[in-house]
């Protein structure tokens, strides 16, 4: 299955998609949350269109990753890049296809200039830290502070 897989930049028409794949894996559904980054990604003049689908050959997404490349105030750009959502369809999954969309992701980024990539996991979630670990993201030098209101 996984040779039959094609990569290429999301449009606004894989939203239905991105919202099914993700609605699977999570076992919720959140049209509203993509419908604000489908927006944001596809109508803002402030951010370059980044993310990245997987599809078969018969033009089926099975996967998707999604971040941000924000163009900065007055037309600045930044040379970092955000990775905040990777999705892959369950029936796909565990054949290279979350790894590639990555893989993609960052290609795409490294030709748009951008020499940082950023992503937040959970320490506790031990498949994701895995996941990300595998394709050489390590513990970034600044650390993410909260407290209970």
């Amino acid at each position: 299955m996984k040779s039959s897989i094609h990569y290429r930049l999301m449009t606004a028409d894989d939203f239905d998609a991105v919202v099914g794949i993700d609605t699977k894996v999570l076992k919720i559904s959140r049209p509203d949350y993509y419908r604000t980054k489908f927006e944001k990604l596809f109508e803002s003049r402030d951010y370059i269109p980044t993310s990245i689908v997987a599809e078969t050959a018969e033009g089926q997404v099975v996967g998707f990753v999604m971040g941000d490349l924000f163009m900065g105030e007055y037309g600045i750009f930044q040379a970092e890049a955000t990775l905040d959502t990777i999705g892959v369809e369950p029936d796909y999954q565990h054949q290279g296809i979350g790894m590639q969309l990555v893989r993609e992701f960052l290609d795409h980024l490294k030709r748009l200039g951008v020499h940082k990539l950023n992503t937040l996991v959970n320490w506790d979630d031990a498949k994701l830290v895995h996941f990300f670990g595998a394709i050489d993201f390590s513990p970034s030098k600044t650390i993410n502070l909260e407290r209970e209101v």
